[in-house]
């Protein structure tokens, strides 16, 4: 759920607010339209062209209806809403089969364009159900709040999708829902991680994609920890992009994926998330910029909120008694790569086994009186090899 900067790229990079851009719809909002026109196809014999669906907020928005001109694999039977055919409307597929395509706005989001697709019929029960169909995702473990086994669809979400179908009927309906090439979208989330296996997930809290939503990061990088922590894992290693992600997972090849978590700019966020889920041991693993700021206690590391101190690069630099170049080039520009390059190159390497110690020290500050075993590593530029840790 991708800075023009001297850092990785990942994950973070898209958490920059930017003005002037186009906001776009939630899956969940994208869901509630679609069932709720797949509803009023069920109850009427006729899908509409367009329909109208609530925000959390209170506003209304209308969205246009596609109708899928195929079947989708897996969808067969009951609950599908094709019955025996008798149903099915002039343009050969079941009124009760509507599609809302999902426009993200300028969001750079996996799930822009996704036809999110509800299929709707009566229940048999005396409840609404929601079903995750191919291309949905089902939560396989526990710790998101969401019930093993059943579609992976957010609080919000389902309420918005139920209180659309309230506005339709009353009785109650079964909800399948499919996105055709959900399972290829997922694969660029972190839901594989959280454990939520064969699709995208039906996410959002106010209805609105904001570009580059820092909110939407933040929320991610909570949700994977308590993920981790639902699930008892003796350590949660936090990255600050795709890179030192890999680099992670190589150095830890035996714990589980669900451990690692791009935390992008978020370090303190994710660092006190970590303290309340009871979370003990934590591994944070960065490059040069944003280990600089992390030493300095800075966590919230995103270039445009701090910038590195130099003359914390020059105290390390003459701590670790480095030659004059070295401290030098400390200060001979803003950038904590020129730093890093020019120590790699002379072989001296200490100054950023004090940045790592430091940084052990600050996280270890920022929760407070909490028990916190903290490694700090510091990898290259492309994320290859290990420089130093503490």
């Amino acid at each position: 759920m991708t800075s023009d900067h001297e850092s990785e790229p990942g994950p973070e990079e898209r958490a920059v607010d930017r003005a002037g851009l186009r906001t776009g719809w939630t899956t969940g909002t994208c869901a509630s339209a679609a069932a709720k026109a797949a509803l009023v196809g069920l109850l009427t014999g006729h899908a509409p062209a367009e329909v109208e669906v609530g925000l959390p907020g209170g506003r209304r928005v209308a969205f246009p209806v596609d109708r899928p001109v195929d079947r989708p694999a897996g969808v067969d039977g009951p609950g599908d809403g094709t019955g025996d055919g008798s149903d099915v409307g002039s343009e050969g597929v079941a009124p009760n089969r509507c599609v809302v395509v999902k426009d993200a706005g300028d969001d750079p989001d996996c799930t822009d364009g996704a036809r999110m697709t509800a299929v709707v019929d009566w229940a048999t029960g005396p409840e609404t159900e929601l079903r995750a169909g191919p291309g949905i995702g089902v939560v396989t473990r526990p710790g998101l709040g969401l019930a093993v086994g059943g579609p992976s669809i957010t609080d919000v979400p389902r309420r918005m999708i139920l209180a659309a179908l309230a506005e339709v009927s009353d009785r109650p309906v079964v909800v399948t829902f499919t996105v055709p090439g959900g399972e290829e979208m997922a694969a660029r989330t972190s839901n594989q991680r959280l454990g939520i296996v064969g699709g995208v997930s039906i996410l959002g809290t106010t209805g609105v994609v904001k570009p580059f939503s820092t909110a939407a990061y933040r929320a991610s990088v909570v949700q994977q920890i308590d993920v981790a922590a639902a699930q008892g894992m003796p350590m949660v290693v936090l990255a600050t992009g795709t890179r030192s992600d890999a680099f992670a997972q190589r150095r830890f090849p035996d714990l589980d994926p669900v451990c690692f978590v791009e935390v992008g700019d978020f370090t303190g966020v994710a660092l006190r998330r970590c303290a309340a889920d009871g979370v003990r041991r934590v591994c944070w693993v960065g490059m040069a910029g944003k280990l600089t700021k992390l030493a300095a206690g800075v966590m919230m590391t995103h270039f445009r909120s701090s910038k590195v101190d130099t003359e914390l690069l020059a105290s390390v630099a003459r701590e670790a008694g480095a030659p004059d170049e070295v401290v030098v080039a400390a200060t001979e520009t803003s950038t904590a790569r020129h730093f890093f390059e020019v120590c790699v190159a002379a072989g001296e390497i200490e100054p950023w086994r004090r940045l790592c110690e430091r940084a052990v020290v600050a996280c270890r500050a920022h929760v407070g009186d909490v028990e916190f075993d903290v490694e700090v590593v510091c990898t290259d530029f492309d994320g290859a090899r290990e420089v130093a840790r503490a």
